[in-house]
C-alpha cells in the first residue's frame, strides 16, 4: 500500500504578499524533499476537486459561506481579520484545499491505499463556525470530518492537531459532537490564545510552554492523547499536520525535530491499525521554515508507512 498526496496548482495561486510567511513556497519545499528523499517514486500524487457549497456548509454557516463568496476580490486584496488577506485566487484555493479533504477521506474508505496527505493552502484549523482568521478561509479538516460523518455514516472520528497554535476553529465547530475526538497540542499563551480552559469529555488540549521540549511534549501526548484515542476506537483518524513547532521555525517556540513527527506518525499507524483498518488522513497546516517544513513532511509521512 502506498500513501496517497492530493494537492492541486491552484493552491499556489493564494499570495498573501511577499514577505508573508504563509507563502506558495511552503509547497514547493514539500515536493523538493519528496523527491530528494525518493518518496515521489512510492507516492500516489493525485489533483484535488474543489469543495462545493454543500460541503463547505456542513462545517460553516451558510451566511458565513456565502458572504465569503460575496466578498471575493476581483482585484487588489481585502482583510477579514488583521492577520487573514483575501485576494482574487484566494477563494478558488481554499476551495481545493476543502475539497482534498473529502478527495482524501473518499481515498482511504474506498481504495487500497489507507493513508493520504493533503498538500494544500491555505490553511484551516482556525476558521471558526462562522469566522475566518489566522490565514485561514475554510476549516479544511472540520469539513473531511464532517463528510466523513454524514458520506460514510461514521460513528467515531478522531482529530490529531499538533499544529503549535491551538486548533480553535476546529474546537468551535466540533464542541457539541461528541462523535469526533479532538486532540489539539499547542503552545501557551501564543496565537490565538485560547485551548487552555477548555473542559469537554471529546476535547483533549495540551496547553504547552513555549520552549517545550521534545521529551516534554512525547510525553504529554504518551499520557494524554494516546490512551484517549485507543479508548475512543475511531474508525478515522485525522489531522492536522502543522509543522511549526520545529526548532528551526520562528513563529513560535516549541524545540521539535523531524524525529518527534515520525514518531507521532507512528503512533497514530499503530493505533488505526488496530481500530480502523490502518484509515489516516493529514491536511497541511503551518510550517513556515521551508527546509524544516519539507524535512518534517517526510519524516512523518515516512511514520505512517
Amino acid at each position: 500500500m502506498a500513501i496517497t498526496v492530493f494537492s492541486h496548482a491552484i493552491c499556489r495561486q493564494h499570495v498573501a504578499g511577499d514577505d508573508h510567511p504563509e507563502c506558495p513556497a511552503r509547497l514547493d519545499a514539500i515536493n523538493d524533499q519528496l523527491i530528494r528523499s525518493g518518496l515521489d517514486y512510492i507516492l500516489q500524487q493525485k489533483d484535488a476537486s474543489p469543495a462545493s457549497k454543500t460541503d463547505l456548509c456542513r462545517a460553516h454557516s451558510t451566511l458565513y459561506v456565502s458572504e465569503l463568496y460575496a466578498k471575493a476580490p476581483a482585484d487588489g486584496h481585502i482583510w477579514l481579520d488583521p492577520d487573514t488577506q483575501m485576494m482574487n485566487k484566494t477563494l478558488q484555493a481554499a476551495l481545493y484545499a476543502a475539497g482534498s479533504g473529502i478527495n482524501a477521506v473518499d481515498e482511504v474508505m474506498q481504495a487500497s491505499d489507507k493513508q493520504a496527505f493533503c498538500a494544500i493552502r491555505p490553511p484551516g484549523h482556525h476558521a471558526t463556525h462562522d469566522q475566518a482568521m489566522g490565514f485561514c478561509f475554510f476549516n479544511n479538516i472540520a469539513i473531511a470530518a464532517e463528510y466523513a460523518l454524514n458520506q460514510y455514516s461514521l460513528k467515531r472520528v478522531a482529530i490529531v492537531d499538533f499544529d503549535v497554535h491551538h486548533g480553535n476553529g476546529t474546537e468551535d465547530i466540533f464542541k457539541n459532537e461528541p462523535r469526533v475526538l479532538f486532540c489539539s497540542s499547542f503552545e501557551y499563551p501564543l496565537y490565538p490564545h485560547t485551548g487552555a480552559d477548555t473542559v469537554s469529555d471529546h476535547i483533549i488540549n495540551l496547553p504547552l510552554p513555549g520552549g517545550c521540549k521534545a521529551s516534554q511534549w512525547r510525553a504529554a501526548v504518551s499520557s494524554e492523547w494516546l490512551p484517549a484515542l485507543d479508548a475512543f476506537a475511531p474508525e478515522l483518524i485525522l489531522v492536522s499536520a502543522g509543522f511549526d513547532g520545529h526548532a528551526e521555525d520562528d513563529m513560535a517556540h516549541f524545540m521539535l525535530r523531524e524525529d518527534d513527527y515520525h514518531w507521532l506518525a507512528t503512533e497514530l499507524k499503530s493505533l488505526a491499525n488496530k481500530h480502523c483498518q490502518g484509515r489516516v488522513v493529514a491536511m497541511l497546516e503551518g510550517g513556515y521554515a521551508l527546509s524544516a517544513l519539507g524535512r518534517s513532511v517526510v519524516a512523518f509521512l515516512k511514520g505512517l508507512m
